[in-house]
C-alpha cells in the first residue's frame, strides 16, 4: 500500500457511511429506548409501589414503542425507497430517449465540480460507457442503484435497539429494592445514555462532553417531570 492510500485508509467511504449510518440508528433507537422507557416505569413508580404494575407498564412501553419504532422506519423508509425507484426509472427513460443530452448534463455536473470542459466530457462519456445509469443515479440523484435503502432491515434494527435499551430501566428498577427502585433505575439509565452518547458523538465526529451531558440531561430531565407527574395522579387518586 502506498503512503498516500495509508494516510487516508481512515476515511470514510460509500459503503463504509452507509453502515455508520444504519449503525446511528441503532445507537438512537436504543437511546430512545432507554429515556422512553425509563420515563414510563418512574413515573408509574411515582404513583404506586406495586412492582407488577410498574414491570407491567414497563413491557406495555417496551413493546408499543419497539413496534411503533419499527413501523415508522418501515414506512418512512419505504416511502425513500419508493422515490429512489421512481427517480431511477425516470433517468432509465432519459438515457433512452436523450442519450446525448444526458450525456452533456453529466459533463456540466463535473465541470461545476471543478474539471475543465475537455476532461469533463471525457469523463462523463466513459463513465456513460461503462454503466450509464450508474453514472448518472450517483451523479445527479446521489443514489447508488445497486444499494438502495432496506425498509425491512431498518425496521428490524430499530425494533431490536429500542427493546435492548427499554430493557435498561426495566431490569433495573425490577432489581433494587423498593426504597432504591427509582434511584437505581436513574444510576442505570445515566450510564446507559453517557454509553449512547459516547457512540452517537465518535459516529458524527461531535464533541462528546456535549453529546453527553445532552443525553444524560434529556433523560434526566424525563424522569424527573414523569415521577413527579405519578406522585401528584397517585395522590390525587389514592
Amino acid at each position: 500500500m502506498t503512503e498516500t492510500a495509508v494516510e487516508h485508509a481512515h476515511e470514510p467511504h460509500q459503503d463504509l457511511g452507509g453502515k455508520l449510518n444504519w449503525l446511528r440508528a441503532g445507537v438512537l433507537g436504543a437511546n430512545d429506548g432507554i429515556v422512553s422507557v425509563a420515563g414510563i416505569v418512574v413515573g408509574v413508580a411515582g404513583a404506586t409501589t406495586e412492582s407488577t404494575t410498574i414491570l407491567t407498564a414497563g413491557i406495555a412501553g417496551l413493546v408499543a414503542g419497539a413496534f411503533s419504532m419499527a413501523g415508522g422506519e418501515y414506512v418512512s423508509v419505504s416511502t425513500q425507497r419508493d422515490t429512489e425507484q421512481a427517480l431511477l426509472r425516470l433517468e432509465k427513460q432519459e438515457l433512452r430517449t436523450m442519450p446525448e443530452a444526458e450525456e452533456r448534463e453529466l459533463a456540466e455536473i463535473y465541470e461545476g465540480k471543478g474539471l475543465s470542459p475537455d476532461l469533463a466530457s471525457r469523463v462523463a462519456r466513459e463513465l456513460t460507457e461503462k454503466d450509464a445509469l450508474q453514472a448518472h443515479a450517483e451523479a445527479e440523484l446521489g443514489i447508488d442503484p445497486d444499494n438502495l435503502t432496506s425498509p425491512w432491515q431498518a425496521a428490524w434494527a430499530s425494533l431490536v435497539a429500542f427493546s435492548i435499551g427499554a430493557l435498561l430501566p426495566i431490569l433495573s428498577i425490577a432489581w433494587a429494592g423498593v426504597s432504591l427502585r427509582v434511584w437505581a433505575c436513574a444510576a442505570a439509565v445515566v450510564v446507559g445514555l453517557t454509553l449512547t452518547g459516547w457512540v452517537s458523538a465518535r459516529l458524527g465526529d461531535a464533541k462528546v462532553g456535549r453529546a453527553i451531558l445532552r443525553n444524560v440531561g434529556v433523560g434526566a430531565l424525563t424522569m424527573v417531570v414523569t415521577y413527579f407527574v405519578g406522585v401528584v395522579f397517585g395522590v390525587t387518586v389514592g
